[in-house]
């Protein structure tokens, strides 16, 4: 059984040349990533984000959980999925990447890659990502690449078949 929403949420998409919504994803990186993991800001905050999608999840009006997805030329990739230390726990990980998933099926990709840190290859595997190569370091967190690969036809006819569209976690 699904646990019970405690928190009512708001799903905002902001194009990474927008710097002043901007500020929300970053905010929730910084504290994730900057402040408990230690990444280097310089690292975390790249020039990646101006040609990402970042979808930013709002509770009560304040960020609460981000991620993003972008095009690096070669491949698609979704990353830097974060959600604020109180706020875990709570499905809002899972509705960031069901968002994040939805936004590639709508733009007609065939498969996604995601670098994640080993301690998470479980819960990606659940959205069907499968892991492939050696694991490698990353801001000195190990991490391994992943791809999900889809039927892009069929998720499609899915995604218009939805009665309604999940905004509570």
């Amino acid at each position: 059984m699904e646990k019970k929403p405690e928190l009512s949420l708001k799903i905002k998409w902001i194009d990474g040349k927008n710097s002043e919504e901007l500020e929300a994803a970053f905010y929730v990186r910084r504290e994730v990533f900057i402040k408990e993991q230690n990444v280097p800001e310089a690292e975390e905050l790249d020039e990646a984000d101006l040609s990402s999608r970042h979808v930013v999840v709002y509770a009560s009006d304040r960020p609460v959980a981000t991620g993003r997805l972008f095009n690096d030329g070669k491949i698609w990739l979704i990353g830097r999925i974060s959600v604020l230390k109180e706020c875990r726990g709570k499905q809002i990980g899972s509705l960031v990447v069901e968002k994040l998933l939805e936004k590639t099926v709508e733009l007609g990709v065939e498969a996604v890659h995601i670098h994640a840190q080993t301690h998470a290859i479980s819960f990606y595997e659940k959205f069907g990502f499968i892991a492939y190569g050696e694991t490698f370091l990353e801001a000195n967190i190990e991490h391994i690449s992943m791809i999900k690969i889809f039927d892009v036809k069929a998720a499609r006819s899915l995604l218009r078949k939805r009665i309604f569209e999940k905004e509570d976690c």
